[in-house]
C-alpha cells in the first residue's frame, strides 16, 4: 500500500456523495437483451456521462438487465442533472451521407501547409479495386491497407465500399475508421509554425449554407464538443466529430445529411474472420425497408466524389465509422473489410447490432447524496466500527486476560490486511467503499474474533485434561483449524451467493463479507497460531501464570496426566495392607 502511494480507500457515492442511477433494460425482442448489448449500453452511458464533463463516473451491469450508473459528486466540470438525464436514452444509430469533411488542429500542433493540387478521381494512395462475387454481397480485394493520405485536393480519405465496406487499419468502434486527412506539404513549402489556438481546416466536399457557421465553429479538439450530439432531426443536416484523434494528432469532422438508412434496419452484424483473405470482416444484414434504403444510398453515392461518395456510421451523434462508396450495393447485406484486429471487427459489429437491436432502459430509483450527509455516514460507519471492536478487546481481556492480548493482535494485523487491500483495491478494479461495505467490515470482526475463541477455547479444553501448554497448542490445533476452516466456508459461501444474486450496494456487503472471511484463515493459520506457539514456550503463559488466561488451578484442571502411572502403585499398597 505504501510502496504504490493508494493508502486511503475509494469511497462510494454514498459516502463521498454524488447521484446514482439505477436503470432497467427493457426490448420488445427478448433476445436482444444479452451480454453483447448490455455491454455496448454500458461502454456508451459511460461515453454519454464523462463526455458531459463529468469526471470519474463509473457504470456496472448488474445482473442480466440492470445497469448501475454512479456520479461522483459536482467537481464544477459538468452537469451532473443532465447528465443523469441522458444517461437512460436509448442510442440512436444512423447511417448519414458526408457532405463536407474538415479537420480540427489541436493548439500547439505543426501542422503542414499544403497547395491544392487538382484531382478529381479522390482515390487514395493505397488503392483497393473491387470484385464483386456471385453472392448478394459481393467482396472487395486491396493491395494495401485503404486507410490513406489523400492528395491535396481537399478530398478526405475514406474507405473503398464496392458490394462491402472497405475499412482502414485505424477502425474502431469509438474512433473514426478512415485514414488520416490531413493535407500533405509540397516538397517546397515549409511547415507552418504551431498553432496558438485550435483552428480547423475543410478538407472536402461543399458545405451548405445553413451549416457553414456550425461546422466552422465546431471544435473536435474540445471534448465536449465532440461528445455532443448534434442530430437534431432525421430530415436535417448535422456536424459530426470523431471521438479519437488521427495518427498526427487532429481530429475528423463532418457535415452530414439527412438520415439515409436507420440503424434499426440493421437486422444482423458480426464479426467473421475470412480464411480466405486472411483478415476480419464485419457482414452486416438488413431488413426489408433497410436493404432499399441502403440499395438506394449506395446507388447515389458511387456516382458522387470524394469525400461526398461517403457515409457516416453515427452513433449517438458521433462517427464510428465513414466508408465510401465505389459502386451500387444491391441485396440486403454488405460487408466491412480492412485491417481489422479481432477486437475492432467484434466491438464495431456489437455498435452496428445494437443500432439493430435497441434497448429500452427505464429508471428504477435515483438516489443522491450529499457531501455532508455522506462524510456524516462515513464517520458513523467508524464510529460503529470503532465501538464494535472496543466491545471485543475489552470482552477479550476480561475473560481471556493474557490470552486476550493475542485476540486484539490478531484483529489488528486483520484490520491493517483489510484496510489496505481495500485501498489498493480502489486503484486496481476500481473497487469503492460504500456503506454496506463498512457494515460488512464490522460483521467482520465478529466471525475473526470467533476463530480466535474456537482455538482459545479447545487450549484451554486440554489444559483442563492435564496437558502443558506446549502439548495442549499443538493438540488443540487439529480440531479448532477444522471446525474455524468449516465456520468460515459457510461465512464464505453466504457471502458469495448474496454476491452473485444481489445488486447495486448490496454486493458491497458481500464483497467485504467475502473478503475478510479469507483474511481471517490468513491470520489464524499465518499469524495467531504461530504466536500462541511462541508464547507457549515463554514462562508467563507456559507456567500458567493467573494473569495469562491458562492458570490450570483456575481453569479447574485434573491432576497431571501423568498421575495414570500412579494409580498401579496406590492399588499395589492396598492389596499388600
Amino acid at each position: 500500500m505504501f510502496a504504490t502511494g493508494h493508502r486511503t480507500p475509494r469511497l462510494g457515492i454514498d459516502l463521498a456523495g454524488g447521484t446514482s442511477v439505477t436503470l432497467t433494460a427493457s426490448s420488445k425482442d427478448p433476445k436482444a437483451i444479452n451480454q453483447a448489448n448490455m455491454t455496448t449500453a454500458e461502454a456508451i452511458m459511460l461515453k454519454r456521462v464523462n463526455g458531459m464533463g463529468v469526471s470519474e463516473a463509473e457504470t456496472q451491469i448488474q445482473g442480466s438487465k440492470n445497469i448501475i450508473v454512479n456520479i461522483p459528486r459536482g467537481d464544477g466540470k459538468g452537469d451532473t442533472q443532465d447528465a443523469v438525464a441522458q444517461i437512460g436514452t436509448t442510442a440512436k444509430l444512423y447511417f448519414r451521407p458526408v457532405l463536407a469533411t474538415g479537420v480540427s488542429i489541436p493548439a500547439g500542433l505543426v501542422k503542414p501547409s499544403a497547395s491544392p493540387t487538382p484531382s478529381g478521381s479522390g482515390s487514395p494512395s493505397a488503392g483497393a479495386s473491387a470484385k464483386p462475387s456471385a453472392g448478394s454481397s459481393a467482396k472487395a480485394s486491396g493491395t494495401g491497407d485503404s486507410s490513406a493520405t489523400p492528395s491535396p485536393s481537399g478530398s478526405t480519405a475514406g474507405r473503398a465500399v464496392s458490394q462491402a465496406l472497405q475499412a482502414g487499419s485505424t477502425a474502431s468502434p469509438s474512433a473514426s475508421a478512415q485514414g488520416s486527412a490531413s493535407p500533405q506539404p509540397s516538397a517546397s513549402q515549409p511547415a507552418a509554425a504551431p498553432a496558438k489556438s485550435p483552428t480547423s481546416v475543410t478538407t472536402g466536399g461543399t458545405v451548405p449554407a445553413d451549416m457553414e457557421k456550425q461546422f466552422a465553429a465546431l471544435d473536435c479538439t474540445n471534448q465536449e464538443q465532440r461528445s455532443r450530439n448534434y442530430q437534431t432531426s432525421d430530415s436535417a443536416n448535422a456536424v459530426a466529430c470523431d471521438e479519437k484523434a488521427q495518427p498526427d494528432g487532429t481530429y475528423e469532422k463532418y457535415v452530414l445529411g439527412p438520415v439515409a438508412v436507420n440503424g434499426q434496419n440493421v437486422k444482423d452484424a458480426s464479426a467473421v474472420f475470412d480464411t480466405q483473405r486472411s483478415m476480419w470482416i464485419v457482414q452486416l444484414k438488413f431488413d426489408g425497408t433497410g436493404a432499399k434504403a441502403f440499395t438506394a444510398t449506395t446507388t447515389t453515392l458511387s456516382a458522387k466524389q470524394q469525400p461526398e461518395n461517403q457515409f457516416a456510421i453515427v452513433l449517438d451523434g458521433q462517427n464510428v465509422s465513414a466508408p465510401r462508396v465505389e459502386s451500387p450495393i444491391p441485396g440486403n447485406t454488405a460487408e466491412i473489410t480492412g485491417s481489422f484486429t479481432q477486437k475492432e471487427a467484434e466491438d464495431l459489429a456489437n455498435v452496428l447490432s445494437y443500432g439493430a437491436l435497441p434497448l429500452d432502459f427505464t429508471t428504477q430509483s435515483v438516489s443522491t447524496v450529499s457531501p455532508q450527509l455522506g462524510g456524516e455516514q462515513l464517520h458513523a460507519g467508524l464510529v460503529a466500527g470503532a465501538i464494535g471492536l472496543a466491545l471485543v478487546v475489552l470482552y477479550s481481556l476480561i475473560y481471556y486476560r493474557g490470552l486476550g492480548l493475542v485476540s486484539i493482535a490478531g484483529l489488528l494485523v486483520s484490520a491493517g490486511l483489510t484496510y489496505s487491500i481495500m485501498c489498493l483495491l480502489g486503484a486496481g478494479i476500481g473497487f469503492a467503499l460504500n456503506l454496506p461495505a463498512v457494515c460488512g467490515a464490522i460483521v467482520a470482526i465478529g466471525i475473526t474474533a470467533d476463530s480466535f475463541i474456537v482455538y482459545f477455547e479447545r487450549i484451554r479444553d486440554e489444559v483442563r485434561e492435564g496437558s502443558q501448554l506446549r502439548t495442549a497448542v499443538q493438540r488443540a490445533w487439529p480440531r479448532a483449524r477444522r471446525t474455524i476452516l468449516v465456520s468460515d466456508f459457510v461465512s464464505f459461501l453466504a457471502a458469495a451467493v448474496l454476491y452473485v444474486v444481489s445488486v447495486g450496494k448490496v454486493q458491497g456487503f458481500a464483497f467485504t463479507l467475502g473478503l475478510t472471511t479469507l483474511l481471517d484463515i490468513v491470520v489464524i493459520f499465518l499469524f495467531t497460531k504461530p504466536l500462541i506457539t511462541l508464547l507457549a514456550r515463554t514462562k508467563f503463559f507456559g507456567g500458567g501464570h493467573p494473569w495469562s488466561g491458562l492458570d490450570p488451578k483456575r481453569l479447574g484442571a485434573r491432576p497431571p496426566i501423568r498421575g495414570g502411572r500412579r494409580r498401579p502403585a496406590r492399588a499395589s499398597v492396598a492389596k499388600e495392607a
